[in-house]
Parts: C-alpha cells; sequence; structure tokens
C-alpha cells in the first residue's frame, strides 16, 4: 500500500524524490540554457573571430584584438559615459517618485482604485511607440508640449534636437513609462507590512514622520533593494525608446551603448567589434549586479 502524499512513479521511485524532481526539470533547464547560454557563447566565439560576411559567419581565430579595438574606440568609451549619465539621472528619479507615488495610493481616498489602474498603462505601452508618441509630443513645430509653453510666452524649446535637452528628454521618457513599475512593487511592499508595528508605535506616541523614518523606510529596506536591482537590469538594456525618441543624436548626446553596439554590428557590419562590446557590457553589468546585491545585503543587515 503506498503511503499518503507518495504516488509510485517506477518500481525504487518515488514522485517527490530530489532525483525525481530533477527529471521533470531537466527538459525546462535544457531549453532554458540552449536559449540563454548559446546567443552568449556565439557571441563571447565571435568576438574573437574575424566575421566573414559572404558566408555570415566567424572565420578566424583574431584573440584579443577586437577587444583591443574597441577599447580604443572613442565612440565606445563615448557611449558608456552617455550611458552612466542616462543612470545616474534615471534611477535615482524613477525610484523617488515610484516610492512617494505608493506611499500616496497607500492612503484610503476616493478615486484611488482607478488611478492606481492609470498608473499602470504607460508601462504596457510598447518601448518603440513610447518613444514615437513622445517624439511627436515634444517636436519643436507641432508637438503639443511646445504649444502649451507658447501659450504661456515660453518655447518653442528644441527638446530632442539640443544636445543638453535631448538627454533630459529621454531621462523624462523612460520615467514616464517606468515609474509605474516601482509604483507596482512599493504598492505590494507597503501593504505587506504588518499592521502590529504601527499600533506599537501610536501607542507609543510616535509622530508619522517618526513613523516613516524609523519602521516604514527600515521595514521597505529589501523592497527598495529589489526594485532598484530590477531597474538597473532593466535600464541597462536602454535601446529602443532611445532609437524611436532621438536615435542616439543631437550627435551623441543620446547614444547609449546598446545603440552604439547595434549601429557597430547592423549598420557598420562590424559584428566582431560588436560582439566584444557586448561582452563587455555583459561582464561590467554581472560585475555592478554583484556590487549593488553585496550593498543591499549590508543595508539590510544595518537596518
Amino acid at each position: 500500500m503506498t503511503p499518503r502524499g507518495l504516488l509510485p512513479f517506477r518500481r525504487g521511485t518515488r514522485l517527490g524524490e530530489p532525483g525525481t524532481a530533477w527529471l521533470f526539470l531537466t527538459p525546462a533547464l535544457v531549453l532554458l540554457g540552449g536559449m540563454l547560454l548559446y546567443p552568449i557563447a556565439y557571441t563571447v566565439w565571435v568576438s574573437f573571430s574575424s566575421f566573414d560576411l559572404a558566408k555570415f559567419e566567424p572565420s578566424g581565430w583574431v584573440g584579443w584584438n577586437n577587444y583591443r579595438l574597441v577599447l580604443e574606440d572613442p565612440g565606445f568609451i563615448k557611449s558608456l559615459k552617455v550611458t552612466g549619465v542616462y543612470l545616474v539621472l534615471a534611477l535615482p528619479l524613477q525610484m523617488v517618485l515610484g516610492f512617494a507615488i505608493a506611499f500616496l495610493l497607500n492612503v484610503e481616498w476616493k478615486g484611488r482604485g482607478v488611478l492606481r489602474a492609470l498608473f499602470l498603462i504607460p508601462m504596457v505601452v510598447a518601448p518603440v511607440v513610447a518613444g514615437g508618441i513622445w517624439r511627436m509630443l515634444l517636436d519643436p513645430m507641432w508637438g503639443i508640449v511646445n504649444h502649451v509653453l507658447g501659450l504661456v510666452g515660453l518655447g518653442p524649446v528644441e527638446w530632442l534636437g539640443d544636445p543638453n535637452l535631448a538627454m533630459v528628454s529621454l531621462v523624462v521618457i523612460d520615467t514616464w513609462r517606468w515609474t509605474p513599475f516601482v509604483v507596482l512593487i512599493a504598492s505590494a511592499g507597503i501593504m505587506a507590512l504588518p499592521s502590529e508595528v504601527y499600533e506599537a508605535a501610536r501607542m507609543d506616541g510616535a509622530s508619522a514622520w517618526r513613523t516613516l523614518w524609523r519602521i516604514t523606510l527600515p521595514l521597505l529596506v529589501p523592497v527598495m533593494s529589489a526594485a532598484f536591482i530590477v531597474r538597473w537590469l532593466g535600464a541597462v538594456k536602454m535601446f529602443d525608446i532611445a532609437l524611436a525618441a532621438t536615435k542616439g543624436g543631437p550627435g551623441q548626446a543620446t547614444d547609449v551603448v546598446n545603440l552604439y553596439i547595434y549601429d557597430k554590428g547592423f549598420r557598420s557590419l562590424e559584428f566582431g567589434s560588436a560582439s566584444s562590446m557586448a561582452t563587455l557590457v555583459l561582464l561590467l553589468t554581472l560585475v555592478v549586479t554583484y556590487a549593488l546585491f553585496w550593498i543591499t545585503r549590508r543595508l539590510e543587515n544595518r537596518w
């Protein structure tokens, strides 16, 4: 007779045993490994090879030559700096706005549910569509933003044509699209906070400000850390919005690194250099992500 909770799979093996679990997971792991690891391995292989465009395949081993050329490429170095500026501006802004809006939506007031649903709309808009829409909105001649500014005696402003404003515009577009994601994570974290702690704080006479700084924010450190790392991994892949809104211009003001790699690979057909750049960006992303995990663990232990 079979014990309760265990079903025989074959002679000597029962469902629920570790070996059986790995047996069922193997097809999914193989598929995932093929879809994830093969493109990475192929990109690394191409980065160490010359690329034959006639056969459209790597043709010869060149060692570190592609990497040497990439590190001497001023355009690649410039694109890394542009990406760094974008990340420094966009990520803190999205985190602050996202958690501030989440706190406002956590307060009971009429229409809160409708507004919470409306906040999700930008997140489900395709990035290319979002970039194209904002390109029309910010058009210096026909855009509604400059039209409104003209009504109050300002403008027209070259939002996407001025090198100093183009990055600001890109950050605004990306913040409009991804702040709802941070709001979603922050709202879930706020609703999961234990009510007993706040009841004890009220009984002790703690003010709302002191409760925020001494209880709410420390308890939300794991949520903030998770939201920041997820957004970091998404922001470092910035490509489609920049392509649709600015095409990397004017000049190289918004030419983020993924857009530069795309130009090298699919417009200049320098696949060896593009693969080297992609590999370097992958390694840099892994190092920064590891550092972020280390910092977040320290913050969680401290709080």
